[in-house]
């Protein structure tokens, strides 16, 4: 199956110095240049994405120093439907949930689930895929369940859905940056379980041996791409563009490229 892909896309990592430059030059002296469909950007003739990478396999940097994953080749599909280049800044997972991220990219793509307060700093498309929450442990660590996991050590992305999750549920889980380094801890046995969603958590130890789902949570949640409120424009072409991937079939082929054919 061929992923969809305007053209390759070179990792940028983007310093807090090269991020209030952006901003600058965003929200300061002339407006940006519109592109099609009188969509105003934040870099004419770009569609600048704020991604918090690595979170495999929504996005993540492969072999080739290109970003890749389900995120990114709808960031891919939607900056052609502009055509538009492609630009990926990454930023952290907490920035991008408040909204701070709009004062230097157009779109954030970060397997964000859309949540009643995250619609209080940002506007989301339509949903493009459902994901619920599951506990991961490791074999020997004693934890079973929900129940038994609130005296062990569990660790969680901060800023998600899967700490607030665990909190809720009497659980003092320790934090950690992205997903990479949370499934780190527990396949170095620093941590004795992991909570997150299961798209991404699923995916890190389908081929390590070790490690069991012991529950899965339906918490409902479902993934939308966040643009700065009141971006009605460039929002439209956003819907536009996951509907003709659904439309055409595109958007379950992709589901099943990156996360098997039981996505």
């Amino acid at each position: 199956m061929k992923r969809i892909s305007s053209r390759a896309v070179t990792a940028l990592i983007v310093t807090s110095t090269a991020g209030l430059a952006l901003a600058g030059c965003a929200s300061g002296g002339e407006e940006p240049e519109a592109s099609a469909g009188g969509v105003q950007l934040v870099e004419s003739g770009k569609l600048t994405v704020c991604s918090d990478i690595p979170y495999e396999p929504f996005e993540f940097i492969d072999e080739d120093g290109e970003y890749v994953g389900f995120d990114m080749d709808i960031a891919a599909a939607i900056a052609e439907d502009l055509d538009v280049e492609l630009e990926v800044i990454v930023d952290s997972f907490e920035s991008i949930q408040s909204g701070l991220s709009f004062d230097k990219c157009d779109l954030a793509i970060s397997s964000i689930s859309i949540t009643e307060e995250r619609k209080g700093n940002m506007d989301f498309s339509e949903p493009y895929m459902d994901d619920d929450l599951t506990l991961i442990a490791a074999d020997g660590s004693g934890v079973e369940d929900l129940e038994s996991a609130a005296g062990k050590v569990v660790g969680v992305q901060s800023g998600t859905t899967g700490e607030a999750y665990a909190q809720e549920n009497g659980i003092s889980p320790v934090g950690f940056e992205n997903a990479g380094l949370q499934l780190e801890a527990l396949k170095a046995g620093t941590v004795d379980a992991v909570l997150g969603n299961v798209s991404v958590l699923g995916y890190g130890i389908k081929d390590e041996e070790g490690f069991t789902r012991v529950a899965d949570f339906e918490t409902g949640e479902q993934l939308g791409i966040a643009a700065e409120k009141g971006d009605t424009e460039l929002m439209d072409v956003v819907n536009g563009t996951l509907q003709r991937l659904t439309d055409s079939g595109e958007l379950d082929e992709l589901k099943s490229t990156w996360f098997g054919d039981g996505a």
